[in-house]
């Protein structure tokens, strides 16, 4: 599907081609679902790949971000066609039980998310000012509803695009201290898949994980935010081929910040056979290994991704909520603001009952992992249905690929919770 659409984009060699101004009008959507893709709990399995295994994981990062594509690009048709995002398709057209259910379990999901993020954006303030970690969620779920409920989404979207900048220009600054880099191993753990002994935990927090629910279902919603004409389907198949071409775009940047995290594991900790499985552990071994200066860019990076990724989450909480009463996500209703204020301070309150803030990063990851098949389902089912999607329903091939990739993550994020379970010896 999404690998036939990347033929196709560029081989169209006898149709107008998309200027690059004309594309960077559209870029914007799937940068804030790419924030999703490089927030804190990404952090952290990233540089436990790094730091124990070296190179040899870089295939998982390409891995995710392929079937990434592939379901946000479909999640994003909903958006497009119908004009209601995922939650608003799911309450029009499905039965209310079902609807409920699974829209109920997503905020809570994603309340979870955001306590992961917080988590993280309080990490950082510890590691930036010594602020004890909560205070330090308290100051960042402030700034977090401060943003949402000041700011249009054009600004919000703007802002996040800045923040995702920063991130991506820490990263660049951080390989620049390395001295060691081994790009041709690099290179070849990008493309080559590879299980050394024991890396199947990692391997499956980072691919098990790595679709969040949240993102589904505002990457539905913010896509509608250029206001596209849903009646001239000549104007609609334009505009498809511009969310794709953002979708591709915001995602290769994902996959390049997520490599990025990697080979500095890689660079440092694997080289000196350092292990680290805490964002606070790797901030305290960079400072001797590449300097006090590398040390303060990983923590605001980590910052920047944490706040970042606090708003999004917080903008997909409301997305949700509003959408249980068919309403799309407006930061002046009332049901948009209810379901903002559930997801952040719920959050906050039970990072408040976390005595380990690497346990609370990690239940929070179990519970994503139990509601993410349900929204990964009810996603391709509304957009494989005619009813729902007109012409523009998923073919079978489309449908084939779709469902295989439904099945992995499902399948890597039942491994995950397992594996979770025995490690507590819950089983």
């Amino acid at each position: 599907m999404f690998i036939d659409k990347i033929k196709k984009y560029f081989s169209e060699k006898d149709k107008p081609t998309l200027g690059a101004l004309e594309i960077l009008k559209y870029i914007g959507p799937g940068l804030l679902v790419t924030v999703g893709f490089i927030d804190p709990g990404n952090w952290a399995s990233n540089i436990a790949a790094g730091s124990s295994y070296g190179y040899t994981l870089l295939w998982m990062v390409t891995l995710s971000t392929l079937m990434l594509i592939a379901l946000q690009h479909d999640v994003a048709h909903i958006g497009i066609k119908t004009g209601l995002c995922l939650s608003e398709a799911a309450t029009e057209y499905t039965k209310p039980w079902i609807s409920r259910s699974i829209l109920s379990s997503a905020v809570v999901a994603a309340v979870a998310t955001a306590l992961a993020e917080i988590l993280g954006g309080a990490i950082a303030l510890n590691m930036l000012f010594k602020l004890p970690l909560k205070i330090g969620a308290i100051l960042v779920a402030i700034f977090v509803l401060w943003m949402v409920f000041t700011n249009a989404y054009k600004k919000l979207e703007k802002i996040i695009i800045g923040f995702v900048s920063l991130i991506g220009l820490s990263f660049l600054v951080e390989l620049f201290l390395v001295k060691n880099l081994q790009w041709n191993l690099a290179c070849a753990g990008w493309i080559t898949p590879n299980v050394p002994p024991d890396s199947i935990p990692i391997i499956m927090s980072v691919l098990g994980a790595v679709v969040m629910p949240h993102n589904l279902f505002l990457h539905s919603e913010v896509i509608q935010s250029r206001q596209w004409n849903l009646e001239d389907e000549a104007v609609m198949e334009k505009q498809l081929k511009y969310e794709f071409t953002d979708t591709l775009v915001s995602m290769l940047i994902g996959w390049a910040i997520n490599s990025a995290i990697i080979i500095l594991a890689a660079a440092t900790f694997f080289q000196k056979h350092i292990k680290v499985d805490d964002l606070a552990q790797a901030e305290n071994m960079l400072r001797p290994l590449l300097g006090n200066n590398a040390a303060i860019i990983f923590a605001f990076a980590l910052l920047c991704s944490g706040l970042a990724s606090s708003v999004t989450a917080s903008m997909a909480g409301g997305t949700i909520f509003a959408g249980m009463f068919k309403e799309p996500y407006d930061i002046n209703d009332k049901h948009t603001r209810i379901g903002i204020l559930i997801t952040i301070v719920f959050a906050v309150i039970a990072i408040f009952f976390i005595k380990d803030p690497f346990q609370g990063l990690i239940y929070s990851q179990v519970f994503l992992s139990m509601q993410l098949p349900w929204t990964i389902f009810l996603q391709i089912s509304l957009s494989s249905s005619k009813k729902v999607m007109g012409k523009f329903a998923n073919t079978t091939k489309e449908k084939i690929i779709l469902w295989v990739i439904a099945v992995i993550v499902t399948y890597l994020n039942i491994l995950l919770l397992i594996n979770f379970a025995r490690s507590f010896n819950l089983i």
